[in-house]
């Protein structure tokens, strides 16, 4: 399916992980040269694909969010656990579409084999002007807060130095997944044990001061008069955005080890532990802070460090800044491959399937989203951009587990060597499309804003790829050699 010798074959949606440093080599023994990805996910390497990829900044500015929206503590730690059980049945929905349909492309094929292309592409076009650029966004803002925190404590950041420490970790990262993919899975490997780390020093202190006795923030946890039940679908947005990042899984599945027992095994231990860390981890923030300080803290899990560790917390905020980056490293490595596959399909402009001669990079599947992404960072705050973002996401994921359904009574004889019960993917499609629904209420220009977007590619359809009218002018600068001679960029060999 991927052509020989391009050295992009180590991506998530034919089966890698950033994580995983070998490119496959070229075997000389196979048919016609074939790349051949060999099944090398074991059990434990699956744990650690899916937890190295969920915990990014979610936990560390979605707290309040959550706490915001949902009104009392103990309905926000029920929300983290609520977020983390619809999570499961979304990743074991996308197990079965995954071991099912073995093509690359995540989302986008799930759709195109369910619903067809015009679907798919709406789904691209959403992606590529607004889901992905919003998402790469708001967890490079993320990492710009947090990067600059020490160097301005106790005063709060300046907002255009964020913005410019965030431009510059953009860069930074398209420059690096542009040069080379086996430093991009080596610094990938790094990042995923300072995740680990800067979630173990929140969890750690948290529990010693709880077991100790500070017990007083639990008091009338669940306070009626507070709860909000119009703020509870944007507590679930907030909460989902912490967790997402299962969806990655099913980029894999190729390369598992008997997939049938590794997948669904591998998907519950980490979204146990994953849940668990994080339920941990705002039982140790309530600990040390009452729900009115989380809410006027800028940056929770600094607050946090500051009342529990004096000097040390200066460390902190440069763990997450590193979680932070490492989300962003391998969320973009992932968008590439999506948009290389897409190419491929014919939804895109063909430049986006050529690799770099040198580099062996998809360099213009890379660099598309810059552009996007730096407009959208200037425009807007993290919070309208983080529901903005969730609402497309979720819409678009109920749609691809909903075509799990669907192709359960249209192609019923399509081998599925895993198979969930189909209250799963009902459930977690109709929670998604609750979500939307309950959102158009409690935010109806931003989730407005989502439709028209979505809609747009209705149109984009017909004259892009039906009536295939490219402007001359955009055909000749996307067909010319000299993008291509700009970019040192051939199209990969069959």
């Amino acid at each position: 399916f991927f052509r020989e010798g391009t050295g992009v074959n180590n991506n998530p949606q034919n089966g890698g992980h950033p994580g995983d440093t070998p490119v496959p080599k070229e075997d000389p023994d196979s048919p016609h040269g074939k790349v051949e990805l060999k099944k090398k996910v074991t059990l434990l390497r699956g744990i650690s694909i899916i937890i190295g990829t969920i915990i990014g900044a979610g936990i560390f500015i979605s707290p309040k969010g959550i706490l915001k929206n949902s009104g009392s503590v103990g309905m926000s730690l029920v929300v983290w656990i609520a977020c983390g059980v619809l999570s499961l049945f979304g990743a074991l929905s996308y197990a079965e579409l995954g071991t099912s349909i073995k093509k690359s492309g995540g989302h986008y094929t799930y759709i195109l084999e369910a619903f067809g292309p015009q679907m798919a592409f709406i789904r691209l076009w959403a992606d590529i002007i607004a889901i992905r650029p919003a998402g790469l966004a708001v967890i490079s803002l993320a990492f710009g807060q947090y990067i600059l925190e020490p160097i301005f404590m106790p005063c709060g950041v300046p907002e255009i130095a964020i913005k410019l420490a965030t431009s510059i970790g953009i860069t930074s990262v398209m420059y690096l997944n542009s040069m080379s993919t086996s430093w991009t899975n080596r610094i990938q490997i790094f990042l995923t044990f300072c995740k680990l780390l800067a979630v173990a020093t929140i969890i750690v202190p948290g529990l010693y001061m709880l077991f100790k006795g500070e017990t007083r923030n639990f008091e009338n946890a669940f306070e009626v008069s507070n709860i909000k039940l119009t703020g509870l679908p944007l507590a679930f947005y907030s909460g989902m955005y912490a967790y997402s990042g299962w969806f990655y899984l099913n980029f894999v599945t190729e390369e598992v080890e008997n997939p049938e027992k590794t997948v669904p095994l591998a998907i519950c231990i980490s979204m146990a532990i994953v849940t668990s860390c994080y339920v941990l981890t705002n039982v140790a923030y309530y600990t040390v802070m009452s729900a009115e300080e989380l809410l006027a803290s800028q940056s929770v899990a600094v607050t946090f460090a500051e009342k529990t560790m004096g000097n040390f917390s200066v460390a902190v905020p440069v763990f997450v800044a590193l979680s932070c980056f490492g989300t962003m490293n391998g969320c973009l490595f992932a968008f590439s491959r999506m948009f290389y596959v897409a190419s491929r399909e014919g939804h895109l402009p063909e430049v986006l399937s050529m690799i770099h001669v040198r580099r062996h990079t998809p360099l213009a599947a890379v660099i598309i989203l810059y552009p996007m992404t730096v407009f959208q960072l200037f425009v807007g705050d993290i919070y309208s951009l983080l529901n903005f973002m969730s609402f497309l996401r979720w819409l678009f994921i109920g749609v691809a587990v909903l075509g799990l359904i669907y192709m359960r009574y249209t192609r019923p004889d399509m081998p599925r060597p895993f198979k969930v019960p189909l209250f799963i993917p009902a459930i977690f499609s109709l929670t998604c499309f609750f979500m939307v629904f309950l959102s158009l209420y409690s935010d109806p220009v931003n989730t407005g804003i989502g439709f028209a977007i979505s809609l747009t590619g209705i149109p984009a359809y017909y004259i892009f790829i039906v009536f295939d009218r490219r402007p001359k002018w955009l055909q000749k600068s996307l067909g010319n050699t000299s993008v291509q001679i700009i970019l040192e960029v051939i199209p990969a060999e069959h």
